[in-house]
């Protein structure tokens, strides 16, 4: 039959061959290329702290990370396709940090994560990240542990924050003491890798200018599950300081400092604190004596934001939550911002495609910009941006790190923060 088959033994395999034509393809493999059409949607991830001892500060920054995503989407999306987000609470804790960046890794398979938040978390999690080939950005991760782990080749790139590191601002509080005529300062910090850090910089820092820690007292530390802190409270005022340069968090510092004001320690003492509790939950949860804030008088540092960027943010936020905005909303928004852009401009929506490219669209050379539809914009078109952010110009160094610049709050009487100055590190 000159090899040709009867056609009844072709019959049977006809509907299976348009069956599976016309069959669902299966999900794409999240590492295919762009260029084989196989391209999916950008998965980020945030590990901020919705519970804990940060929780008063955190609750807005997946809302600022939100905000960016529907951002970017109206506009439409990045490399075409939407971008989604998963939350997870970060509880200011580490180990629970560790399970929430394995789940985000493993289980939704994230190309990018906001987060975290507190530095010990963030050290916990990082490893994590860096294994799987997520990016991590953190809004608020300021111990100078990061730094050195990236110049010792750690994070092999997967690393970034858009707040600067204590470096930075323990010169900007030793600064602020020194404008302040401040001679003898104690330090009191919490026991972990933001504290220690801080405190270690702060006071190089307030030596260059001359200051000294008062004579007979030491560095304090407190354990950050400590129930009482009467006996720290104590150390930390030893010597009659100026002022105490306390490096706290909301919940256990609100202890700390009820603490030493019951014990009588506090007169004619300045709280010198930090971003750590820069939010009006901390200043309730300290209290009150007498219809006056107990720490009325104290002076602050927190990472500042200008210009453009922040202007257009703070009239979003306003008019999509009716609130004022935060403090690290500007860090949050740029973080997630950055992430989304750089994956337009590798064209990749993967972990690795945001690494090669973030550093390129947050620095020069490119064309300077602050909305984030405007900067995919661009990059649809082939052009170079240099990303100014809501919380500064987000430039980001070799080892992830970005300089700033420092506002100078303080808590009037009635309990209200703020803003009243701006300082310059001490170099």
């Amino acid at each position: 039959m000159n090899g040709i088959k009867p056609l009844r033994t072709f019959i049977p395999i006809l509907p299976i061959l348009l069956t599976l034509a016309c069959a669902p393809q299966a999900p794409n493999d999240p590492t295919d290329s762009p260029a084989s059409g196989n391209q999916k949607e950008l998965k980020l991830g945030t590990l901020l702290p919705s519970t804990g001892d940060l929780a008063s500060i955190g609750q807005n920054m997946p809302k600022a990370v939100q905000l960016a995503v529907d951002t970017v989407n109206a506009c439409g999306g990045v490399n075409e396709l939407n971008v989604i987000t998963i939350d997870e609470d970060s509880q200011t804790d580490p180990n629970a940090g560790i399970s929430a960046m394995t789940k985000l890794a493993e289980v939704d398979k994230v190309a990018g994560v906001v987060g975290a938040f507190a530095s010990s978390v963030s050290t916990a999690a990082v490893d994590v990240a860096v294994r799987n080939e997520i990016m991590m950005v953190s809004p608020g991760s300021t111990s100078p542990v990061f730094t050195r782990d990236a110049k010792d080749g750690k994070f092999k790139g997967y690393w970034a924050r858009t707040a600067p590191p204590d470096t930075y601002q323990a010169g900007a509080l030793a600064a602020l003491a020194g404008k302040r005529g401040f001679k003898k300062v104690n330090t009191i910090v919490i026991n972990n890798d933001y504290g220690v850090g801080f405190e270690e910089a702060f006071i190089e820092s307030f030596k260059k200018i001359g200051g000294e820690i008062t004579p007979g007292s030491k560095p304090v530390r407190y354990d950050p599950k400590a129930a009482t802190l009467d006996s720290e409270a104590k150390a930390a005022f030893a010597g009659n300081p100026d002022a105490i340069a306390a490096i706290l968090y909301v919940e256990t510092g609100s202890v700390f400092i009820r603490s030493a004001f019951e014990q009588g320690l506090t007169k004619n003492v300045t709280f010198l604190l930090t971003d750590g509790v820069y939010s009006p939950d901390f200043v309730r949860q300290v209290g009150k004596s007498g219809g006056k804030s107990i720490i009325a008088g104290a002076l602050g540092t927190v990472p500042g934001a200008d210009g453009e960027g922040l202007a257009n943010l703070t009239t979003l936020w306003k008019d999509k939550t009716g609130e004022d905005i935060g403090a690290y909303v500007p860090q949050s928004w740029d973080a997630a911002v950055l992430l989304m852009l750089a994956a337009e401009a590798a064209d990749a929506n993967t972990g690795e495609g945001i690494k090669s490219k973030i550093r390129e669209v947050a620095n020069a050379p490119g064309t300077e910009v602050s909305d984030p539809c405007e900067a995919i914009e661009l990059l649809r078109n082939g052009e170079e941006i240099n990303y100014q952010g809501a919380s500064g110009n987000v430039d980001i160094d070799e080892n992830g790190d970005i300089v700033g610049s420092y506002d100078v709050w303080t808590v009037k009487e009635d309990g209200t923060l703020e803003v009243i100055d701006k300082v310059t590190p001490v170099q």
